[in-house]
């Protein structure tokens, strides 16, 4: 083992993926007296972290190279292989080490890096997180864990600088977790935008019906959230459409592996589908709301 037990200030942790949510995860990292070293693909996106005390790298292999921790938190799996495998991240780090992968990716591929990654004597947890930049950005992230339960207790400190942690099970378990609160996200969001349609065109404020169903059975935090943002007209991404579709995408290749049939997600992902092919992938996933109005201003203009 490579000692990566103890407290902030004695690991030094390689965190790859500084994007729109690797940032806030690699401050509040920094901001809990962690060592960190940090690489992203586009450079301009990991400079500003130096400002907040991170060595930044030019390369993945640099920024892991000797590190006991490495967190990834890439765009899909083809991301997370290439970087961890093709450039030669796992080939640079010593027995005993662990990768956190925080990105989002099918569970199978998961337990394809854990096998791998096991071989070369490295150990690895899948550890996907929900709660947007805001979540990041605070420390409240939900972490699902999947792999060995003890390592996912020795890297408590890690995991509580950036939110709650809860292990759910063996290798590709956190992504599976992940891909059912995905389903949820966005079944959630596609009813709370049909009701807002639904007042409005009945004469209602939308935001009068925010505000009237809060604290009812209705609550929930895409209630709060992603219905403010319907409320606004502000589709800035938090989580972008593209990968709402991306993960849905996923969650029908497990629900057909396991031979289920999930009538509600294949509705929100055709929804989706369509609103990306649209143009919509870079909005905000609560932007579905223009996808519904854009398919109900066209039933309209029918003769």
């Amino acid at each position: 083992m490579t000692g990566t037990a103890g407290a902030g200030g004695t690991r030094r942790i390689a965190f790859l993926g500084t994007g729109l949510m690797g940032a806030p995860m690699a401050r509040r990292l920094l901001g809990a007296g962690f060592s960190l070293s940090a690489w992203n693909r586009d450079p301009r996106k990991a400079e500003p972290l130096a400002g907040d005390g991170a060595t930044i790298a030019a390369s993945a292999v640099e920024a892991a190279r000797g590190a006991p921790v490495v967190v990834t938190m890439l765009t899909n799996a083809a991301a997370v292989g290439e970087v961890l495998f093709d450039h030669g991240v796992a080939d640079e780090l010593e027995r005993g080490a662990v990768i956190i992968d925080m990105s989002s990716i099918p569970p199978a591929v998961a337990q394809s890096h854990s096998e791998r990654l096991s071989q070369l004597g490295i150990r690895h947890i899948d550890a996907p997180v929900s709660g947007g930049v805001v979540g990041a950005t605070a420390g409240t992230l939900a972490i699902m864990a999947g792999g060995n339960a003890a390592d996912v207790e020795e890297l408590a400190d890690v995991f509580a600088a950036m939110g709650r942690v809860t292990h759910v099970g063996p290798s590709g378990s956190g992504q599976l977790a992940k891909l059912g609160n995905q389903q949820i996200v966005a079944v959630t969001i596609g009813a709370v935008a049909e009701a807002m349609m639904l007042i409005e065109a009945g004469g209602g404020s939308p935001e009068a019906f925010r505000n009237a169903i809060r604290g009812g059975f209705a609550e929930s935090r895409i209630l709060e959230l992603h219905g403010k943002r319907m409320v606004d007209r502000e589709f800035t991404p938090g989580g972008s459409s593209n990968n709402q579709l991306k993960d849905l995408n996923a969650v029908l290749a497990v629900a057909e592996a396991l031979s289920l049939t999930l009538p509600l997600t294949e509705t929100v992902q055709k929804a989706f589908s369509d609103f990306v092919a649209d143009g919509g992938g870079e909005r905000d996933h609560s932007g579905l709301l223009l996808h519904l109005e854009s398919m109900n201003s066209r039933k309209k203009e029918q003769p």
